[in-house]
Parts: C-alpha cells; sequence; structure tokens
C-alpha cells in the first residue's frame, strides 16, 4: 500500500506526456491561409521532415467531414492527421499533406440532404455547378502543387463522411489532378459519372450499419465505377456505424496503397 501513491503519479505523469507529445505531433501541421476572391479559407499542411526542395514528394489532400466544419480550423485535425504522423508514414511514405477548413455554411460537394430522414437521404447533382467550397480548395491544391516540391504524378485525395462525397466530386470535375482516391463513409452521384475517371484507382470504405449516410451509396459508386471500367476496392465493415474511418485508417495497407500509385 505504500508504494501506491507515488505510482499513481507516476502513472499520471506518463499519461500526461503521452497527451502532451500526441499535441505537439499535430502542431507539425502548420496553420496558414488561403484568400480567393475575398473569400478565406484557413489550412493546415504538413511538410515532410528535412523538407528537402531538391526532391519531388506525393501529395495527400484530406477533405474532413461536415461536423468539423467552422471558421477556426481547430476541429478539422480530429481525424485522420495522426495516420500521417505515425513514425512508418514519417518515414517510409514522406508526402505533404493538406488539411483545408470548410466554411460551417458551406459543403465540399453537390449535394442536397433531406434531414427528415434516418439515414440522412443525399441528392446528388453534378449537372450543378461546383461549390465554392471545392473551386476553393482545387485552386489552394494547385497553387501548392505549383509553389511547393510537390510530385505531379502523385497528388492522392481522400476525406471522411462530407469530406467522402467531396472526394468523389473532386475526382470527377478534376480527374486530371489526381492519382488515387480514397472516399470513407460518404457518397456520390453515381448517375452522372463519367468516364474521365477510369485513369483513377479507388478504394472506397463504409460501415454496414452506418445511420448517417447509408452505406448503399458507396456501394452504387462501386458498380458504376466497375460499369466504366475503374479499378476500385471496397471495404465495408460488418457492424460499424459512421466512424468507419477508424476501422480504414486501421488497414495494415491504407497507407503503402495510396503512395503505390502513380500517375502515367
Amino acid at each position: 500500500m505504500k508504494n501506491y501513491f507515488p505510482m499513481k503519479i507516476i502513472f499520471c505523469f506518463l499519461l500526461l506526456l503521452g497527451v502532451t507529445a500526441s499535441a505537439q505531433d499535430l502542431s507539425l501541421y502548420q496553420k496558414k491561409e488561403f484568400k480567393l476572391s475575398e473569400k478565406t479559407m484557413p489550412y493546415r499542411i504538413l511538410f515532410p521532415e528535412n523538407y528537402d526542395r531538391t526532391k519531388k514528394y506525393p501529395l495527400v489532400l484530406f477533405l474532413h467531414g461536415a461536423g468539423e466544419r467552422g471558421n477556426d480550423n481547430e476541429k478539422q485535425l480530429t481525424h485522420g492527421a495522426k495516420l500521417f504522423l505515425s513514425p512508418e508514414a514519417r518515414k517510409d511514405f514522406q508526402s505533404i499533406v493538406i488539411f483545408p477548413q470548410c466554411r460551417a455554411e458551406g459543403f465540399w460537394g453537390n449535394v442536397n440532404i433531406d434531414r427528415t430522414k434516418t439515414p440522412l437521404v443525399f441528392d446528388f447533382d453534378y449537372s450543378q455547378p461546383a461549390t465554392d467550397q471545392l473551386e476553393i480548395v482545387i485552386t489552394l491544391l494547385k497553387k501548392i502543387i505549383k509553389e511547393e516540391s510537390v510530385d505531379k504524378k502523385r497528388v492522392y485525395i481522400t476525406g471522411l463522411s462530407m469530406g467522402g462525397m467531396g472526394t468523389f466530386e473532386a475526382v470527377y470535375r478534376f480527374p486530371k489532378l489526381f492519382a488515387a482516391a480514397l472516399p470513407i463513409c460518404g457518397g456520390g452521384d453515381s448517375k452522372h459519372y463519367i468516364k474521365g475517371v477510369k485513369a483513377i484507382p479507388f478504394w472506397i470504405f463504409h460501415g454496414a450499419d452506418d445511420a448517417v449516410v447509408n452505406a448503399k451509396y458507396s456501394r452504387e459508386m462501386v458498380e458504376k465505377l466497375k460499369s466504366i471500367g475503374v479499378n476500385v476496392k471496397y471495404s465495408e465493415y460488418p457492424g460499424i456505424n459512421h466512424n468507419s474511418w477508424d476501422n480504414a485508417f486501421a488497414e495494415p495497407e491504407f497507407l503503402k496503397w495510396i503512395f503505390s500509385n502513380k500517375r502515367k
């Protein structure tokens, strides 16, 4: 009993160190702002360790979900950011990673939502112009590709929930930018999808019991992509709700699969 209290103090101290280290890791994502036509988009950017401008690095664009919208750029590191901070990622998959911040009233994709239904019912319509938020983030992406040491043949896009929807639409509208796409628990307009994306492989993730975005949207997109000859991989998780990103990011091949793809 004499040793219990000191050990408890030591345990709490070690736990605090772990939390502090995590916060320091996330601080590696530099906070910046991008202005376009009087509109401002905050974003976070992660550079490789010992960033060397004589080299060319892969780039990953990460679109967050609706629950992480806002104007302060603080919430958007909730999911996915640590994936790119793992020792494996920092050592074996060196890349530039961008986390743009969608405004609270904005949306990455062109979609209407029926909020009276559970799961929510989405009406995708790519026949409409791209949203302001998607146009801004693509302009930002092109700017970073031009100004930083980016391998243009190895630019990737991923996103979860609303960001998963935005991933589908970004590839649809700007297929020549990306080498691979990984939408997570989102959906897309399977009626309008075209053959321009044929050269871009997809790995799609969804929870079978998702009560926010029904997995049928991902299933429909898988079938659409296959019908136009796209190389598509699909992982659906039984018993998993809307947080299927936890399963996706835990996939042993997640990072390896991204960076194995290269545009011809």
